[in-house]
């Protein structure tokens, strides 16, 4: 947890409280520590940058979650566009 909180520039009570938020879930280890993934750090990094700007912390959560799932949906129409556009025409 300290290792992720000085990766993030942020301190162990505000990666545990955007957990609380539900932005962020790390794994456990055996041992019962918290395992960060980049994506997660990278989240919560976004989330700080909001904080930091001002935003209530349980908002910047919501913002980034959205930030989030607009990017996934953005991704998934471009797909089915390029899958609707199938290979070109052959000419006869």
């Amino acid at each position: 947890m300290g290792r992720a909180a000085e990766m993030t520039g942020t301190t162990a009570g505000f990666l545990r409280a955007i957990g609380e938020q539900g932005l962020i879930t790390p794994l456990r280890s055996e041992g019962g520590h918290r395992r960060f993934s980049r994506y997660q750090l990278r989240i919560a990094m976004r989330a700080r940058d909001l904080v930091d700007q001002g935003t209530p912390i349980e908002a910047a959560c919501r913002i980034v979650i959205l930030e989030d799932q607009l990017e996934e949906a953005l991704r998934l129409n471009q797909e089915l566009r390029d899958s609707a556009d199938g290979p070109p025409a052959a000419d006869t």
